[in-house]
């Protein structure tokens, strides 16, 4: 028998400053932060898939010209995505452009915590 792979399972963005980048995502996008979370870890109850912020991984440099996240697509959902574009937006956070749409509802991508960017969809 061969071992497979379900699917993603947990999702986590290395950061700097892991207390900012939870700020962030608490006070802007409103998501809550999980019973537990590991030492140097924010984990948020996200469904289905757990969602944190974490310090770097040994050997992981974030300084001089990195791009957080350069390759990957994050995408998240949410019920009102124009709504959170408002938000975001009068709130100074670096948004691409007006909410779009797409086969997957409204959407729209905004820099989040140390330059990773980050596409909402949905409502």
């Amino acid at each position: 028998m061969t071992a497979a792979v379900e699917g993603p399972d947990f999702i986590a963005l290395q950061v700097t400053d892991v207390p900012a980048a939870a700020a962030f995502f608490e006070r802007l996008l409103g998501l809550r932060r999980a019973p537990a979370s590991p030492p140097g870890a924010v984990v948020f109850a996200t469904s289905p898939i757990p969602f944190a912020v974490r310090e770097p991984l040994p050997g992981t440099d974030l300084t001089g010209d990195c791009v957080p996240g350069l390759g990957v697509a994050l995408w998240l959902r949410t019920d009102d995505a124009p709504e959170l574009h408002a938000r975001l937006v009068a709130a100074g956070v670096e948004v691409a452009g007006p909410v779009r749409d797409s086969p997957f509802g409204p959407t729209f991508t905004f820099t989040g915590p140390e330059g990773y960017r980050l596409t909402v969809h949905g409502g």
